[in-house]
């Protein structure tokens, strides 16, 4: 039998998506308490996502140990898989982590959570402050979808199978998702039931969800920035578009919490509206 036709295992070259920890100190201290205080709010929305350690930031004199690094973002339940480095290689690839190619968002170097953030929209949108940025790291194959970008929920008990009505561009669930079930459309997503907590939706396209969007949603996976997300009422763990995301630990105005809206990236922000059926 040919090796190339193995029934046991594949190879395969692909993608999935990561989160990039952007290093840009060298005081591991500081680093340490900024970390734990950023996430120690909702300790399980990181839980078991992979993330690539970026020193891009560093200045060509500056050394960081990456070992420490990956040890204080294992401590939060983190997973970090590799180092992302322009100039820093040599050192870098010293480190026990392999070397990642990141491809950024528009082909440029990501914006950290303090850049992206500024004055929110005085209007009846609500501007939300991004909480982490995101690359493409070649790690899995494209049968795994957004490994990493979930939290780690309990496994839901043996249950019915989602029955999916798909075309070429969109996919339509028509049954409720609970607990750590996920749906990945290549498209477009449509989903006609309850997304409860610890479920997730992902799409390369828009997501329109006609019940209460209770756990994740993830729109334009694949680095679309044109991608929205429409729901009819908005109660979720977290949302995200083009690897821009908001968690609860950055309130909701009162104005769209639990309303029907609609979401989109406007200069790397996200906006949402109140959608006005009426």
């Amino acid at each position: 039998m040919s090796p190339k036709k193995s029934p046991f295992f594949e190879l395969r070259s692909g993608s999935v998506d990561t989160l990039l920890f952007v290093v840009k100190t060298t005081d591991l201290d500081a680093m340490r308490a900024e970390l734990t205080r950023r996430f120690e709010a909702t300790p399980e929305f990181f839980a078991n996502d992979v993330v690539a350690i970026d020193v891009r930031r560093l200045a060509d004199n500056e050394r960081v140990p990456l070992a420490d690094i990956a040890q204080l973002l294992d401590s939060v339940r983190m997973r970090p898989v590799g180092v992302v480095a322009n100039a820093q290689q040599k050192w870098a690839g010293e480190a026990a982590l392999p070397l990642l190619e990141a491809r950024d968002r528009r082909g440029a170097v990501s914006k950290s959570v303090d850049e992206e953030s500024g004055d929110k929209a005085a209007s009846t949108s609500a501007s939300a402050t991004p909480v982490a940025t995101s690359a493409q790291a070649s790690l899995l194959p494209p049968e795994l979808p957004g490994a990493g970008a979930g939290a780690a929920v309990e496994p839901a008990p043996a249950a019915e199978p989602v029955r999916l009505a798909t075309s070429s561009q969109t996919m339509v669930v028509d049954k409720p998702l609970r607990s750590g079930q996920r749906i990945y459309a290549k498209g477009d997503l449509v989903v006609l039931g309850l997304v409860s907590y610890g479920a997730e939706v992902i799409a390369e396209g828009n997501i329109h969800i006609y019940a209460p969007l209770r756990g994740r949603a993830l729109a334009g996976v694949q680095g679309n920035h044109d991608a929205r997300i429409f729901c009819t009422c908005l109660e979720p763990e977290l949302i995200s578009i083009a690897g821009i995301y908001r968690t609860t630990e950055n309130p909701l105005p009162s104005d769209v919490l639990g309303k029907p809206v609609q979401i989109w990236l406007e200069e790397e922000k996200l906006m949402i509206e109140p959608l006005r059926l009426t």
